[in-house]
């Protein structure tokens, strides 16, 4: 089952977050201006988090918004 399957079936948005959550990981490589990565980096270790982290949490929260 993929994310729209989950949309479609109307998943709950704990439901998306723990689809997110799962599954291994994979290494990406994303092009973005230093002033927005070095900000992203400042706020992430403000929370206590690294870069990653607070990243991944960004991207489930974001489309977890649509269930």
């Amino acid at each position: 089952m993929g994310y729209s399957d989950l949309i479609e079936k109307g998943a709950s948005k704990q439901e998306l977050k723990e689809f997110f959550a799962g599954g291994g990981q994979t290494a990406i490589t994303i092009r973005i201006p230093a002033n927005l990565r070095d900000a992203f980096k400042e706020e992430a270790e403000l929370r206590g988090m690294n870069f990653s982290a607070f990243l991944r949490m960004c991207m489930i929260q974001e489309l977890s918004k649509r269930g």
